[in-house]
């Protein structure tokens, strides 16, 4: 098999994490374990597209609710509301209360389920009443603020995707990349991505600094608590698993943003 380049693994966390027109030639576990270590790569792109609409319908006059609105749908379009279908059938599957085999097949259903409902509008509301709030409070902030939260959304897959956590499905996403990242290799790439965040935010001074971590480590903390959940209730992940915890991670770093 020929050795895993760089470009592999931006090619699988393009190609399968966004909509961009990104080429998959590999699909084995070494391409994938460069995928998930490069998904927040993948989630910067989708932030820097948001933030950037954000700002376009803001400096237009929009206001800051509506450029909240654009900049909330930039990341359901560019995944095809892959996260956001993952969150509603996990959230259907945690709220079926039934063994673990009802329960995957409960999420492998087309449909939405009313759990799922209620999981969707609270993120959504969540996501823009916070991101309403950080544009009211300033624009760059309110840029920042989207673009560390899909960031840091795709993270929470790095560290989902890390050795020692089982597929609980033999087929499927969630099949392919669970366990395929070393355990330092994952630690290390939430370093980096918290160091870039707080290095990016100094500019807005030294309290955007310290929220800037803490919307990197808060966020990962709330992800890695579903993590645990859904790897005891479904016997480990699959697919909408990674999807409800993209989704989870991305309203807790906007929650933590809108503050103060």
């Amino acid at each position: 098999m020929p050795r895993t380049s760089p470009l592999d693994g931006l090619r699988f966390a393009f190609g399968t994490l966004t909509v961009f027109p990104v080429r998959v030639p590999r699909w084995d576990r070494e391409a994938a374990r460069g995928g998930m270590l490069c998904a927040p790569a993948a989630g910067l792109a989708v932030g820097v597209s948001a933030a950037a609409l954000g700002l376009a319908l803001l400096f237009l006059g929009a206001g800051a609710a509506l450029a909240a609105v654009a900049t909330v749908a930039v990341p359901a379009v560019l995944t095809r509301g892959l996260h956001l279908d993952g969150l509603a059938d996990t959230a259907d599957g945690l709220g079926s209360g039934k063994p673990a085999e009802d329960a995957l097949r409960i999420m492998k259903q087309s449909d939405i389920g009313p759990f799922g409902v209620i999981a969707l509008v609270l993120v959504l509301l969540t996501q823009t009443a916070a991101l309403t709030r950080a544009y009211d409070a300033s624009w760059a902030g309110g840029a920042v603020a989207a673009v560390a939260s899909a960031t840091v959304a795709r993270l929470a897959l790095t560290l989902a995707a890390r050795a020692g956590v089982p597929a609980a499905r033999p087929e499927g996403l969630g099949a392919a990349v669970a366990g395929v990242v070393p355990v330092r290799g994952a630690l290390l790439t939430a370093v980096v991505v918290a160091g870039t965040a707080a290095a990016g935010s100094a500019a807005l001074g030294p309290y955007d600094v310290a929220r800037a971590v803490l919307a990197v480590a808060l966020p990962l903390a709330a992800a890695e608590l579903l993590l645990r959940h859904c790897t005891r209730r479904f016997g480990g992940v699959t697919g909408d698993v990674f999807g409800g915890l993209a989704e989870t991670a991305a309203t807790a770093a906007l929650v933590v943003w809108s503050l103060g």
